[in-house]
């Protein structure tokens, strides 16, 4: 998130900030960054959230079940995740920022 802020702001990009982690993240966002960027991009399998997660949560996920666990778990989403237009960024990439926030 800090390399994402300070990238932004070096650029002179305005940005608005949604904590979905303490705000939550609402589902039909979760769904759109889904169908944009991929459930395998947005979900956080490495995160300590989706990690203690049972088994039977983890396994057998479908774009369905993987954005109703974003929107249970906010933290199990990959962070940042931006919003540019029709793009949807996730993670934090120099040449992916620069290639789409002209």
């Amino acid at each position: 998130m800090k390399k994402a802020f300070a990238w932004l702001e070096g650029k002179g990009i305005k940005y608005q900030f949604h904590d979905y982690k303490k705000l939550g993240a609402p589902a039909d966002r979760v769904k759109t960054w889904i169908k944009q960027a991929g459930r395998e991009h947005v979900l956080n399998t490495k995160g300590k959230t989706f990690r203690d997660l049972p088994a039977a949560r983890q396994q057998g996920l479908d774009d369905a079940k993987a954005a109703a666990l974003m929107v249970e778990f906010p933290s199990a989403i990959k962070r940042p995740v931006i919003e540019a237009g029709n793009a949807v960024l996730v993670g934090f990439d120099a040449g992916e920022y620069a290639a789409t926030l002209k």
